[in-house]
């Protein structure tokens, strides 16, 4: 079994601050806003009340929500296979953040990650997906229920 103690992430020992700028105009159905990242990979993207709740054009925190769980969770992955001596081919991973919108409350992130690794048996792959379920920082952080559909291919 891993434990997830005796990972230390890259072997850095400094405090990392990642920053995001968010701007709103308006009321909650009308308004609108827009959001810039550090790296400027989101520049100014705009989101509403229609990007989150209508199907709109643009981004919405639950997306941005997706998006880093979806990705936090396959280096978490990799980086635990690493440390039990694999080195995947792929790692496909969705996250899917549903939202009770009659409470204001996001409630689930549903993990689907499809990966091709060699020399690993199902049973190692399964254990290891789990760990990096439970322990990357984003699953960490969130506070709802998380699953997760694992197939190796």
């Amino acid at each position: 079994m891993v434990n997830v103690i005796e990972i230390n992430y890259l072997n850095i020992n400094i405090m990392i601050k990642h920053t995001a700028h968010a701007n709103w105009n308006g009321s909650i159905k009308e308004g609108n806003g827009s959001i810039t990242t550090k790296s400027r990979v989101l520049n100014n993207h705009p989101y509403s009340f229609k990007t989150r709740f209508e199907n709109g054009n643009g981004t919405n925190p639950d997306e941005l929500i997706a998006a880093a769980h979806a990705s936090c969770f396959a280096m978490a992955l990799s980086l635990i296979l690493g440390h039990n001596g694999f080195t995947p081919d792929t790692i496909e991973t969705q996250a899917d953040v549903t939202m009770d919108p009659s409470k204001l409350e996001l409630t689930h992130s549903h993990l689907t990650l499809k990966a091709k690794i060699p020399n690993i048996t199902n049973e190692k792959f399964l254990e290891i997906a789990n760990l990096a379920k439970d322990n990357c920082p984003i699953s960490k952080v969130l506070n709802l229920e998380i699953s997760l559909d694992a197939q190796l291919l």
